[in-house]
């Protein structure tokens, strides 16, 4: 382009000097025209020039942007392939869970079902015991009432104890004294086959035969007599006491046609003499003694015939008052 011109110029001065002045006016003017017209295409070729510059530097730029975008796609394209695989392994592992998570469920179902039976199982066996313990509380507000009745009647049948005790222990103390005075009185006859000992709350005045009766005899003696006397005024005092007079004999048999005829009348027939006795020297009430035989069947020693032959005075304190208070139970 820049060539076209400086021909077309000198072409001008060569033609300008060959035409006549007018040509060479129009020529200059021409001229002119084309110097302003160079001038205008010299700024329109720089600008062009600027322009394919920064068009040039726009396009080095736009090759570096692709070169970068390229590497940057390239990258990218990596990344999205590694993404893809990720994409792919978490999607086969939320796969893998989903199943897992089902399967769960699955079994949580069954499990919760065993649950549910198990709990209502506990649930059956929690209201069994509720209604077993309701039950014994009941049965146990009755067991305490009946153990506060119970405890009131422990505290009555005490109080009822201690006074039979107390009764009881009176009686004995009279039992003593009793027998102590029956020793007393009948001192002088105990190295003569007498004897007075205090058991089960009686007192039991033992004399052998010896003392009383001559052998085989219902008739009591002198001696004998004497020892009934002295027993028989200790007796007249006691106002609360039943007398029982025992006749014993030993286990030889008795041959005899008259009376007594045999170990049994012998018995009954020496009671009866002792009894009668007591009575007629004393002031004591017929009602309050008693005749017995035994005949030889209370022995108390099997190789002393002598001890076995013997009368026997129970003294048995009157109970009634006792066994009142023990029938009131």
């Amino acid at each position: 382009m820049k060539k076209t011109l400086y021909v077309s110029i000198i072409s001008s001065f060569i033609l300008a000097s060959c035409v006549p002045a007018r040509k060479y006016q129009d020529l200059e003017s021409k001229q002119k025209e084309c110097a302003e017209e160079l001038d205008k295409l010299k700024s329109r070729n720089a600008d062009l020039e600027t322009l394919a510059t920064e068009q040039h530097e726009k396009v080095v730029d736009l090759s570096d942007r692709i070169s970068r975008l390229k590497g940057d796609t390239t990258l990218l394209g990596k990344s999205l392939r590694m993404k893809e695989r990720q994409y792919d392994k978490i999607d086969a592992l939320n796969q893998r869970i989903q199943s897992q998570l089902e399967a769960l469920q699955k079994g949580s179902a069954i499990e919760n079902q065993r649950l549910m039976t198990d709990l209502n199982a506990t649930r059956l066996e929690l209201q069994k015991k509720e209604d077993e313990l309701r039950l014994l509380e009941t049965e146990l507000s009755q067991k305490k009432l009946d153990l506060d009745r119970l405890s009131l009647d422990l505290a009555a049948r005490e109080k009822r104890v201690n006074e039979l005790e107390a009764l009881i222990a009176q009686k004995d103390a009279a039992v003593k004294a009793l027998k102590d005075k029956v020793m007393n009185a009948l001192m002088g006859f105990q190295d003569k086959g007498l004897t007075v000992v205090q058991k089960n709350g009686r007192v039991y005045v033992s004399m052998e035969a010896k003392l009383l009766f001559p052998s085989g005899s219902t008739t009591v003696n002198s001696e004998g007599k004497k020892a009934l006397v002295e027993l028989a005024k200790v007796l007249q005092e006691q106002s609360d006491l039943d007398v029982l007079v025992e006749g014993h004999t030993d286990s030889d048999k008795m041959k005899s046609s008259s009376h007594p005829k045999d170990n049994w009348e012998l018995s009954v027939l020496r009671a009866t003499s002792v009894v009668k006795i007591m009575l007629t020297s004393s002031s004591m009430d017929p009602k309050t003694i008693t005749a017995a035989g035994r005949s030889m069947y209370l022995p108390i020693d099997e190789n002393d015939k002598a001890k076995n032959r013997r009368i026997e005075v129970i003294l048995i304190p009157k109970l009634d008052e006792l066994f009142e208070m023990i029938s009131n139970e």
